[in-house]
């Protein structure tokens, strides 16, 4: 497991808090590099960030804040943001202030340099790795992929099943798995997601003809309802009156046919849904994937990612 990891795994662990405990301990961690987690609690008028480290105040001067604050690349809100959550930083001073009061200096943009420097400018496509969801916009959801770097995926990339936005897959703050879907220029990665929720066939191993299960409506077209049973499988069930996107329902799994990708589903009745999602089912964990083929082999239809 790689030592860079999502902003707030660090700052609940033993080692992070007994790090933290004492002067001499945070000396003995400045010393050695070690990277640390703490919550941000205020951004000053000038864009510093103050963390409460339990033992005194430290301070993350504004260039120090991220990644290209200094030249201009990152915007201020990525300081301002970051109040009232965990980040990363190494100490790098132990100070006290005209009053004598102790106070430590400390750098997040260090840390991240780090991050993008060994962990991932190695990245290669197809790499599962863990990230943590930060930010959910109609386009897609930001993600943690080590040490508060962001990097996008996708609406269209989050599943086989369609959605109308990231909210009815992700919510901040939930840890996910993702795959690197494409290296951009500047160190960026663009993630997938679909990929590791399994194939047709296994989504479709998991019901059987004659059960009546509960789903999500995701769209209703002239032809019918396609309903969600899974976040890589969906069946289509006539349409009815008065039925919504977004709506839960109650479905017969009346035929499920391989050869057409096809499960055919009979409407029992729909219901207000308004539960938050589900982590993910993971079918695929390992920690790279070449390709991924969607479709069963008996199917007419190939449908298939490649990643190298």
């Amino acid at each position: 497991m790689t030592r860079f990891q999502p902003e707030g795994k660090l700052i609940n662990t033993e080692e992070n808090i007994c790090a933290m405990a004492s002067p001499a301990a945070l000396t003995c961690a400045m010393e050695n590099g070690t990277v640390l987690e703490a919550r941000a609690t205020v951004c000053d008028s000038r864009h510093n960030l103050i963390v409460d480290l339990g033992c005194m105040n430290g301070v993350i001067p504004r260039e120090e804040c991220a990644l290209g604050i200094a030249q201009g690349t990152t915007r201020d809100i990525a300081i301002i943001s970051r109040v009232g959550k965990p980040v990363c930083f190494r100490v790098t001073k132990l100070c006290s202030d005209r009053h004598g009061i102790p106070y430590a200096t400390l750098s997040r943009r260090a840390v991240q340099q780090d991050c993008m420097e060994q962990f991932i400018s190695a990245l290669q496509c197809g790499d599962v790795i863990d990230g943590r969801v930060t930010h959910l916009e109609p386009f897609g959801a930001f993600v943690d992929i080590g040490c508060g770097i962001p990097s996008l995926m996708s609406i269209d990339t989050m599943s086989v099943s369609r959605i109308s936005h990231p909210s009815d897959r992700f919510t901040v703050g939930m840890d996910i798995r993702a795959v690197v879907r494409q290296k951009e220029s500047e160190g960026r990665i663009s993630l997938s997601h679909r990929e590791l929720l399994g194939t047709w066939a296994e989504n479709a191993a998991l019901f059987n003809i004659g059960e009546t299960v509960t789903g999500v409506v995701r769209s209703v077209e002239d032809y019918g309802v396609f309903v969600e049973i899974m976040p890589n499988l969906a069946g289509l069930a006539e349409r009815r009156e008065g039925i919504e996107a977004g709506c839960g329902a109650s479905v017969y799994i009346k035929s499920i046919i391989p050869e057409r990708m096809k499960i055919k589903l009979v409407l029992v009745d729909t219901f207000k849904y308004d539960n938050l999602p589900a982590p993910p089912r993971y079918f695929f964990t390992g920690s790279h994937m070449d390709r991924f083929v969607y479709s069963p082999c008996c199917s007419d239809k190939f449908i298939e990612t490649r990643f190298s």
